[in-house]
């Protein structure tokens, strides 16, 4: 799955998908996608992480008391 890092045309290959979908995990490791060769893999904040198309993740992979938030 590629995401992409917010404000940057940069795209991510997440290398963990359960990771992602964690909301106890505040970073993924991924692989920028930046250049011919493979980058190494590093860490990225999933905060800092959007879809490509723009959108941002669901708030049930970053936050893991999402049910218990007040709506505004």
């Amino acid at each position: 799955m590629f995401l992409q890092i917010k404000g940057t045309s940069d795209l991510i290959k997440i290398l963990d998908i359960q990771e992602l979908l964690d909301p106890n995990i505040n970073i993924v490791h991924g692989q920028d996608q930046e250049g011919q060769e493979e980058q190494e893999p590093d860490s990225f904040q999933k905060q800092n992480l959007v879809f490509p198309s723009g959108e941002s993740l669901p708030r049930c992979w970053l936050d893991a008391n999402y049910r218990y938030a007040k709506a505004s």
